[in-house]
């Protein structure tokens, strides 16, 4: 998709009109013209067509709206092949690849289950529990940075780090190749994928990064809408999509094909000194800007990824509205934590909407029609 870039006398103009609207009107709900020309403009899938969107200044300049995901791309040095993507699903599947034998990256990433797996957090070895939500593989070839925190930087390096991991398959790279290579059945797999028999930690990688590349969204009601399928969004669909972009403001972090701009804020949720405390992207990088930052995850599915934010404290979408709604929490230091140099700051971009009830309910009907239906991904017959 192209980039349409918007000079910020658009967006204060789009700010004013919005407000006068509101002013002018009862509710937009009542304005059926409106509505009308709205369901018009937006299906045509342009946005150049479409009313300018409430952004922040700042980030004018690097956006890029929403709109239907492109065919996906195979990096250079791991180009597809059905072979390949056979070999990746099984080790996908294989909890050989851990030490105990019986946790694979199935496990935590169910295709039933969103391709999360509905907890709160996660568990893996030994039963431990780990800190964070599951995040899930639908569309995860189209990210760039991975993990809520970021610290994978490709597919290939994302799926060596769950193997490695003590909280989760709590194995190494040497237990996981000797175990794989025990299994006379893959020889033939990884000859037909890579040119030769040789299994490795490398082959590993890439394999299952294929087989994620893979695992993809079908077309949502708003792929189809945006198409020019106009009729097939109620009004109340076609109104929560305008407040997406506009007096919601969701879309100046939710943004982009994948409605995510893959960059890291702070939403008030860091539990800063107290239980659940997750100090997020500052555990990668140590700048105290990062101090409860966490990667922005991508709306497509969201119906079916609850439990939502990292730390998967948050069951319902409708809970979540209200929080933003309100502009999230804003912590304030204790009476020790005055001087306290890492203390968190909410991130500016979030401010008290002032929705209405109606208004949510809007929001939320639109957010369910970025989810398509749901798929089973069977479990493959594993090698012996």
């Amino acid at each position: 998709m192209k980039r349409f870039l918007f000079p910020t006398v658009c967006f204060s103009v789009a700010l004013l009109f919005f407000a006068f609207r509101e002013q002018m009107v009862a509710s937009i709900f009542e304005d059926q013209a409106y509505i009308d020309k709205l369901r018009d403009e937006y299906s045509s899938g342009n946005p150049k067509r479409w009313e300018a969107p409430v952004l922040d200044s700042s980030l004018v300049a690097s956006f890029q709206d929403i709109g239907s995901l492109p065919p996906m791309e195979f990096p250079v040095d791991n180009p597809y092949s059905d072979a390949k993507k056979e070999l990746g699903k099984k080790l996908f599947f294989d909890p050989r690849l851990s030490r105990s034998k019986q946790i694979a990256c199935a496990s935590c990433h169910d295709s039933q289950l969103g391709w999360g797996d509905g907890r709160t957090v996660s568990f893996g070895h030994d039963r431990q529990a780990g800190t964070r939500n599951s995040m899930t593989l639908l569309n995860i070839g189209y990210h760039k940075v991975f993990f809520w925190d970021g610290r994978a930087s490709s597919l290939e390096e994302q799926a060596l780090m769950p193997i490695k991991d003590p909280v989760e398959m709590h194995s190494s790279e040497a237990i996981s190749v000797k175990n794989i290579r025990k299994v006379k059945g893959y020889k033939q797999l990884f000859k037909e994928a890579f040119g030769d028999d040789r299994i490795t930690i490398d082959r590993i990688q890439k394999a299952i990064a294929t087989y994620e590349r893979t695992i993809v969204s079908r077309r949502t009601k708003f792929d189809q809408f945006i198409a020019g399928e106009k009729k097939i969004f109620s009004d109340q669909e076609v109104v929560g999509l305008h407040l997406f972009r506009t007096k919601a403001r969701c879309i100046n972090c939710h943004n982009t094909p994948l409605f995510s701009n893959q960059q890291f804020h702070n939403v008030g949720l860091s539990y800063y000194g107290r239980v659940f405390e997750d100090l997020g992207r500052y555990n990668i990088t140590q700048q105290k800007e990062d101090v409860g930052r966490f990667k922005t995850p991508s709306l497509r599915e969201i119906t079916y990824t609850a439990p939502y934010m990292h730390n998967g404290l948050m069951p319902h979408l409708e809970g979540i509205v209200q929080m933003y709604n309100a502009g999230m929490p804003r912590p304030k230091p204790t009476e020790k934590q005055k001087n306290d140099l890492l203390f968190p700051t909410t991130d500016e971009l979030l401010k008290p909407l002032s929705l209405t009830k109606e208004e949510q309910k809007a929001l939320i009907a639109f957010l369910h029609t970025l989810s398509s239906s749901p798929t089973r991904e069977r479990a493959p017959e594993l090698p012996k």
